[in-house]
């Protein structure tokens, strides 16, 4: 049977209607003028310079405002749990006046988390050293054997963190996922571990090579669930490979992402000033269009 509307309900309908419509293309509207506001930094290993304070001048002589540095691997401690290496890289931060933009906790590549009771040890072990260094965010890495393949693995390491959350919460640092898994693999594990120091670190580069639509996962994230991103396509030069990198800054604008990115990124021509120099000059180029249209 038909339904027949007065005239009272048809405006209403159509009223509501158009204003979701309105409410809608004003939403769009407002994070199509939003520009970027995120820092760009890089790791200290793709500047061959892992756990060195060279990598704080050279990062400062390419042109990043920051540079992500490797915790070190040691037996009995990390590298950079000596105060006098501490000292050291914040004396050479200080001088180079460049920060050190977050920590990677690389040691887990050896001690995988997801299985070896000492990778646990270390991640606790890494939360003051983090806070020494004025830092917010160490990134966890599960790779290679350490790489997440089950639901019985991802619950463990919620579980594992879980512990050791309370230690990150108080010290205000931010514990950063960074795997081969989905980003709602990634919300699973963070739900588990019951604690807001666990975040999501998003690497582009890993989720497109394992067929996610980064995109969409950085929107659905969005930026309270994200602590830092990784950009990256490699082998390629960013621009060259299979990425759409323009999409990503705009997604990442959009969700209002103003935490540190990190370039990640191979060098094709062997030489490391001038691939990242090439790669950075890329990248800041398309946030510097984004901002032009907003």
């Amino acid at each position: 049977m038909m339904r027949r509307f007065t005239r009272r309900q048809f405006v209403g309908a159509a009223g509501a209607a158009s204003a979701a419509f309105l409410s809608r293309k004003n939403l769009l509207a407002y994070a199509a003028g939003r520009n970027t506001k995120f820092k760009i930094g890089v790791t200290d290993w793709n500047l061959r310079q892992e756990a060195k304070t060279d990598s704080i001048a050279l990062a400062k002589k390419i042109g990043f405002e920051g540079v992500q540095v490797s915790l070190g691997v040691g037996t009995e401690k990390l590298p950079l749990g000596d105060p006098a290496m501490q000292k050291a890289f914040l004396d050479e931060s200080k001088r180079a006046g460049l920060p050190i933009a977050s920590v990677c906790l690389n040691i887990l590549h050896k001690n995988i988390l997801k299985s070896d009771p000492l990778g646990q040890r270390w991640v606790a072990d890494s939360i003051p050293i983090a806070q020494k260094l004025g830092v917010k965010v160490i990134l966890l890495p599960f790779f290679g054997r350490g790489a997440l393949k089950t639901t019985a693995e991802m619950d463990y390491v919620g579980d594992a963190l879980r512990e050791i959350a309370p230690a990150a919460e108080k010290a205000r640092v931010i514990l950063g996922l960074e795997d081969t898994i989905s980003a709602r693999d990634n919300v699973r594990i963070m739900e588990r571990a019951k604690s807001p120091a666990v975040l999501t670190y998003y690497d582009v580069g890993n989720s497109t090579k394992e067929g996610f639509d980064i995109i969409e996962e950085i929107r659905w994230l969005g930026r309270e669930r994200i602590c830092e991103v990784h950009l990256k396509d490699n082998p390629h030069f960013l621009g060259q490979g299979k990425i759409n990198f323009p999409a990503v800054v705009d997604a990442l604008a959009d969700i209002g992402f103003d935490k540190w990115a990190q370039l990640e990124t191979d060098t094709p021509t062997k030489s490391v000033e001038n691939d990242m120099r090439t790669n950075l000059k890329f990248i800041r180029d398309v946030m510097a269009k984004r901002n032009a249209r907003g």
